[in-house]
């Protein structure tokens, strides 16, 4: 009997259990059947579709992307899922066309100028226009209209262009300011001061007057001569600074300097770190010095020569009384998808929400108080967990916010108090004498990006032999026939109908 009642009690408890008593839940349906109607007023909410992976391809690092903060807060922050893979060091050009041939499914690209002007012109890159017009309204925001000329060939964008950081100037002359007082000189402040104090300086010390290397032959005194980036505008067209005649004045001024003595007469073959090493060992009096090397260089100084003084020498005037500084503003990477990928759409939107404005801060700067703090309006990193966590956030970014990012980007040089004062003196001198390459917003162009750097080296190698005497001025026009026939020619010629086409 005991047994019969305790076979009826679980037999109660199972059918109180699937009738829902005190519990409020549905009979399951069996199968085929009709579903349950729904309680009125609360109608059931569509399930969010979970969103595809999007594969990227990157350019290489010595990182690993699937272990990076970054990239794990992009998926946080996006809501998708990323395989990340890098082209290799070596023959990065050539895996990357074999990808491509093999329809290899990835859905975005970083590419540099000349990968993305091969691959858009042979027709393996998606246009974009109508997917930024459906889905980027954060990229449409973020980036310039100037800055998508880059992008753009045949009158169709072919990626999202990104510019990095902006117009910034990197490089400015120093001066030891100890030595001037002692010699009773004033800091120089045109091409003809400079040259005074650089004979004093070989009369009166024992050291260099003027260190460089092979590497930094322009900056501050090719431009008090008109010399400022690769392309000038001269009436309406576009000049190469191989065939401005301001070349040739430039060439010979620093072939006086070396010829005197007041020039590194090892400047051919200096490294720059070579030439770092001889102004911060108190063996030269002036160096032009990049503001990314400055935290290291007054280091050094000050630890070879603790009473020494540094003075940042205002960019040279040029004939005209004026001052003026050269700088690109190229575009640094492009954001394109192949052909083959499989998720355009999602590929857009993935992009796009990168750039929703918290979303980009974060990605650019982390979080406030945990990555970076702000002190008088400005950013700056907190110690070590900027390092640790956005070493390498660059690599990840895909488009920046272009009004933005210049002043999110400063946090990395507020990483020490000297290399934040090289870079903010050396912005601040040159506030209002910035002129900007004439090509800096030009898409790839065959004949400009198959020469480039052929050409470069030609006029580099040849300048350093005017500079030193080794080939007289006299051969400059030889010279520019040479260059002309290798490749010069072409390129300005297709330089120039670019530009004409863009006015």
């Amino acid at each position: 009997m005991a047994k019969k009642s305790t076979l009826l009690t679980l037999l109660l408890g199972v059918s109180l259990a699937l009738s829902g008593c005190g519990g409020g839940a549905e009979t399951p349906a069996s199968p085929g059947a009709d579903p349950a109607p729904q309680p009125s007023g609360t109608p059931s909410e569509p399930k969010e579709e979970a969103k595809p992976e999007i594969r990227m391809i990157m350019q290489y690092g010595l990182f690993d992307p699937a272990k990076e903060f970054t990239s794990k807060y992009i998926t946080e922050k996006t809501g998708y899922p990323v395989q990340y893979e890098m082209l290799p060091a070596e023959n990065a050009d050539e895996k990357l066309n074999l990808l491509v041939a093999n329809k290899e499914n990835f859905d975005v690209m970083k590419l540099n100028a000349a990968q993305f002007y091969n691959l858009a012109t042979s027709g393996a890159l998606e246009p974009m226009d109508e997917l930024l017009e459906a889905h980027g309204n954060h990229i449409n925001q973020a980036i310039k209209p100037e800055s998508w000329e880059s992008a753009t060939i045949d009158g169709k964008k072919y990626a999202i262009p990104e510019t990095g950081s902006g117009v910034s100037i990197g490089e400015e002359l120093i001066i030891r300011q100890d030595w001037l007082d002692e010699l009773g000189l004033s800091v120089p402040t045109n091409a003809d001061e400079l040259y005074n104090v650089l004979k004093t300086i070989k009369e009166k010390k024992n050291v260099i007057p003027l260190t460089g290397s092979k590497d930094s032959i322009y900056g501050d005194i090719a431009t008090t001569f008109g010399v400022l980036t690769d392309w000038k505008e001269v009436d309406g067209k576009l000049v190469h600074k191989a065939e401005q005649p301001e070349m040739k004045e430039f060439l010979g001024y620093m072939n006086k300097l070396y010829a005197e003595g007041l020039l590194d007469t090892e400047m051919p073959i200096n490294t720059a770190q070579k030439a770092i090493e001889k102004f911060a060992s108190g063996k030269a009096a002036a160096y032009k010095l990049a503001w990314w090397n400055a935290g290291s260089t007054i280091a050094a100084l000050n630890e070879s020569n603790p009473d020494a003084k540094v003075s940042v020498i205002p960019y040279l005037k040029g004939k005209d009384g004026k001052a003026v500084v050269g700088a690109n503003a190229n575009t640094t990477w492009f954001i394109a998808i192949p052909k083959a990928s499989k998720h355009k759409e999602d590929a857009v939107k993935f992009l796009n929400a990168k750039l929703e404005p918290e979303t980009f801060k974060g990605l650019a700067i982390g979080e406030e108080g945990v990555h970076h703090e702000v002190k008088d309006g400005k950013y700056y990193p907190i110690l070590p967990k900027f390092n640790d966590d956005l070493n390498n956030a660059s690599a990840f970014m895909t488009g920046v916010d272009e009004e933005k990012y210049p002043i999110y980007w400063q946090a990395r040089v507020r990483k020490d108090p000297v290399l934040q004062n090289y870079f903010e003196t050396f912005q601040k001198n040159a506030e209002g004498l910035v002129v900007v390459d004439p090509m800096s917003t030009a898409p790839p162009i065959d004949a400009v990006s198959r020469n480039t750097l052929k050409l470069r080296t030609l006029l580099d190698d040849n300048a350093l032999k005017f500079i030193t005497g080794s080939e007289p001025l006299e051969s400059y026009d030889t010279f520019l026939a040479q260059w002309r026939a290798e490749g010069g020619e072409d390129m300005v010629k297709a330089a120039n109908e670019w530009y004409q086409s863009a006015q």
